[in-house]
């Protein structure tokens, strides 16, 4: 892409005042082709702005494993003591995945460190085993929760312990499969069964949607299943014009000072014609359209 460098610093200005700085729409995971479709062992919710969409099985209740440990700390960190030492706790449950820390917390609170986030948030297939690790949950569950956390609550230090996840849990289990793996995401929580036959979760958000996976089966099977449901949408260079944004057509000359402010390089073929409203703005910014 050429940049041209004709412009004056001060008109470059300008149009970063009139338009905003140049930003990208953040890359996200979508449906594939025939629909989010996967194997019966594996559960998938997405949940984006335009709605939640998923496997048939996704409100089916399964092991909720260490996903639990979500709902654990939410609630510890909004009806608990307070203490220093049970924040400490609910950090390790979610970075580290530490069974010992959910224990504590399971034997100092009991079940209602599942029930009652599951009836304030309205997660129907979840509900307390008779200890932490026999819960269940849903995928969709999962979504709904994180959905819940990432509009109403985003500056939750779940969110953070989340994107801050450690690479190997507590017991040394590496925390780098399934959802964790999509294009766009900042946070991922995962679980795994420790006795028995193979089962495996993860759930995750991006800037504007969560996602979560359940599968009976192992962390490969589940990253098959997710690559083979869904697919991975690129960010798009975006001009933020007040609370809209507008794409921004390729191969447009953008001024040095402004292009400045993008974080990627943008692709060059010639675009369709501007619709004029566009064009005109661009044009009393300065930012040159191709011919």
């Amino acid at each position: 892409m050429h940049l041209t460098r004709t412009l004056p610093a001060a008109t470059a200005a300008a149009a970063v005042l009139l338009l905003g700085p140049p930003a990208l729409a953040a890359a996200a995971p979508a449906p594939g082709p025939g629909g989010v479709t996967a194997p019966a062992r594996t559960s998938i919710s997405l949940s984006t702005p335009i709605g939640e969409v998923g496997t048939g099985n996704r409100h089916e209740s399964r092991p909720a494993l260490s996903e639990v440990k979500l709902l654990m700390a939410d609630w510890v960190l909004t009806r608990g003591d307070g203490s220093a030492h049970d924040r400490w706790l609910c950090e390790r449950m979610i970075r580290a995945s530490d069974d010992a820390a959910a224990q504590e917390l399971w034997n100092k609170y009991g079940p209602v460190t599942v029930s009652s986030p599951a009836a304030h948030y309205g997660l129907t297939a979840t509900r307390p085993g008779p200890t932490w690790g026999t819960s269940r949950t849903s995928a969709a569950d999962l979504t709904r929760f994180l959905d819940a956390k990432r509009e109403h609550d985003p500056g939750s230090p779940l969110l953070h312990w989340m994107r801050t996840a450690e690479p190997m849990a507590a017991d040394g289990t590496p925390q780098n499969w399934g959802t964790s793996r999509l294009s766009g995401v900042e946070g991922t929580k995962w679980g795994w069964s420790d006795h028995g036959p193979s089962v495996v979760a993860s759930a995750s958000f991006g800037r504007d949607f969560s996602i979560a996976a359940i599968t009976y089966g192992t962390p490969a099977d589940q990253n098959a299943d997710l690559a083979g449901a869904l697919v991975d949408v690129p960010a798009q260079p975006m001009l933020v014009t007040g609370s809209a944004e507008v794409p921004l057509p390729a191969g447009i000359e953008v001024p040095r000072e402004v292009a400045d402010h993008l974080p990627v390089h943008l692709p060059a073929p010639t675009p369709p014609p501007l619709p004029e409203p566009i064009a005109q703005a661009l044009a009393t910014a300065g930012i040159r359209s191709p011919s």
